[in-house]
Order: C-alpha cells, then sequence, then structure tokens
C-alpha cells in the first residue's frame, strides 16, 4: 500500500528503504525531516531474482511520481550476498556513525542508489542486516547513548553498544522456533485459535529461570494439558512463549544483567520481553523500530553525501 506525495510540503530530499526478507518498506523525506509518501508491500528479497530489484524499487517510486534524481538509501537484505547488490558486512566492534561511509553504490542503473553493510562478529560467529540501521537510529535519537539494546523478532538480537560502537552481539531464534512447534508440531493442536494468558507467560518464564533443565518436559506438556487437564489456549499460547523467551534470557545473562534493556521493535513483542525484564527488576525503554529504522537511514544519508562530496 502506499500514501501519496504532499505537493505542498519542502522540497523531496532523498528516498529511504528497508528492504527485509519478506516485507519492503519505502518512505519518500524531505529536506526538513519530514514524510512526503510512503509505499510498503511483500515485495521481500525471498520472492524477488536479483534482477527484480531495480524494477520493484522504481515501480514502487513510480507509484509517488518522484523523478529520477532523487537519491536513495537502503537498509536490510538487499545488501546482503542473495540480494541486490552485496554490501560487505562490517567487523564488530564497529563504529555506527560512520554506517554510511561504508555503504556501496549499486552499478549499472541510472539512479543514485546506495546499499548500507550489515555487522559481522568473528567469534562467536554472529551477523545482523537491518538492525544495526535501527540501532543507528537510537544513537542518532538520544545522543551519547550507551548500554543494551534487544530487538525482539524472528531472530532476537541483543546488542551491546559502547560509545558509538557495536561492540558485541548475539542472535536468539526465538521467535522462528515459537513458529515452528505453535504451528508444525504436535503442539499446534493446541493453538488452533488466538489467546493469550499474561500470568500463564510469565509464570513459565520464572519456571524455566528457575529450572532450565525441566524446559523439554514442559514443552510437552502443554499438549498433555490440554487433552487431560483444564488449560485454555490462550493459556497454551502463552506457556509456549514464556518457556521460549526464559531460555533466551538465560542464554544472554550478560546482556541483560544491569539497570536497564532498550527494546526496540513491534510493540506487542517488546512488550513481552517488558514483561519478563521487568519480573527480574531489569528497567526497560520501548522505542518503534520503524521510526528508528527511518532516524537511521536520516543519519546514513547524511553521512554517506558527506563523505562521496568531501
Amino acid at each position: 500500500m502506499y500514501s501519496g506525495v504532499d505537493r505542498e510540503m519542502a522540497e523531496i530530499s532523498f528516498i529511504a528503504v528497508d528492504w527485509g526478507t519478506t516485507s519492503f518498506r519505502l518512505w519518500v523525506t524531505t529536506s526538513d525531516g519530514k514524510i512526503a509518501g510512503t509505499f510498503n508491500g511483500p515485495l521481500g528479497m525471498s520472492q524477488l531474482k536479483r534482477n527484480d530489484f531495480a524494477n520493484v524499487l522504481e515501480d514502487s517510486i513510480a507509484k509517488l511520481s518522484i523523478g529520477s534524481d532523487v537519491p536513495v538509501i537502503i537498509c536490510g537484505m538487499a545488501g546482503a550476498a542473495q540480494g541486490w547488490c552485496e554490501a560487505p558486512y562490517l567487523q564488530a566492534p564497529t563504529r555506527l556513525d560512520t554506517l554510511g561511509a561504508k555503504a556501496i553504490k549499486v552499478p549499472g542503473i541510472n539512479r543514485d542508489v546506495w546499499i548500507l553493510p550489515g555487522i559481522k562478529q568473528m567469534a562467536p560467529a554472529n551477523v545482523m542486516r537491518g538492525e544495526e540501521t535501527q540501532i543507528a537510529g537510537l544513537l542518532y535519537h538520544k545522543t551519547g547513548f550507551e548500554g543494551t539494546v534487544c530487538l525482539p523478532g524472528t531472530h532476537t538480537k541483543w546488542v551491546e553498544v559502547v560509545g558509538t560502537q557495536v561492540k558485541q552481539f548475539e542472535t536468539c531464534m526465538t521467535g522462528e522456533q515459537f513458529a515452528l512447534l505453535s504451528k508444525q508440531s504436535v503442539l499446534s493442536h493446541s493453538m488452533l485459535v488466538d489467546g493469550w494468558s499474561d500470568a500463564a507467560f510469565l509464570n513459565a518464564v520464572l519456571a524455566t529461570l528457575d529450572d532450565p533443565s525441566t524446559v523439554p518436559c514442559r514443552l510437552f506438556s502443554i499438549r498433555a494439558e490440554m487433552l487431560v487437564g483444564e488449560q485454555s489456549v490462550a493459556q497454551a499460547r502463552a506457556r509456549l512463549s514464556g518457556l521460549l523467551i526464559g531460555q533466551e534470557l538465560l542464554a544472554t545473562r550478560q546482556f541483560w544483567d544491569g539497570p536497564a534493556v532498550t527494546l526496540i521493535g513491534a510493540p506487542a513483542l517488546c512488550g513481552l520481553y517488558e514483561q519478563a525484564l521487568g519480573a527480574l527488576g531489569i528497567e526497560t525503554e520501548v522505542l518503534n523500530s520503524e521510526a528508528m529504522t527511518l532516524k537511521g537511514l536520516t543519519s546514513a544519508f547524511r553521512t554517506q553525501r558527506e563523505s562521496t562530496h568531501a
């Protein structure tokens, strides 16, 4: 879907794009930092061949009637090896205030298009592509920020930020585990409809932290409680989520075992981490992922322009 460009607004400055595995989001940005138009759709990397990217971008821009002279800055999977044009990973520890200076120009097209790099970690091996832009947005939003950032999602990231650097990070496949178990395992029979129980969720988180060795047994008991007990679907879904997030918290204690954690992501999912961390006495702040992505792209675009025209 898209919203048209407001011609009464200030001069168009650049186009910001978040190109994920399954989704595509585009913002037309004015010189005074306002959003003059947007477009989004299920046009992620996994649906495209390499030769499709340029057409998808130009077709989306054409819907907003933007000229070919407007530059584009992109983050996300368009820069992956299997994406449009590979933007090599930066190696952690790495500064985020120079992210735009490391952008790669897409060759062979008429428009001025740049793709931001992701970040890799050598030991233990890890990668991110897209989340670094959200963290750059946080640093743009909060000058001088230092601390732990958690980005809940299909593959949740835990990131230590020191100065303007991503110092180290970890990835947990908790969201993907929940999707697989709730949709493709025997537990799917207990989760045929949506529902939620905050009490069941927190009880499962705390039970896991208290005795993680029992999680394999507790997982199957979710199904058994539906067959021979009185557990509701809402309780079943919440228990599964709580067990998995509890395991994640055990694995990432070095990141959150401090005064506070900043959460960036979808409000509903961040809310679960907020509850779990709150039960452990950890303060949290939740920031919108789209807002941080746009701030990060804006910061990177300005840096890219400065480095190119220096």
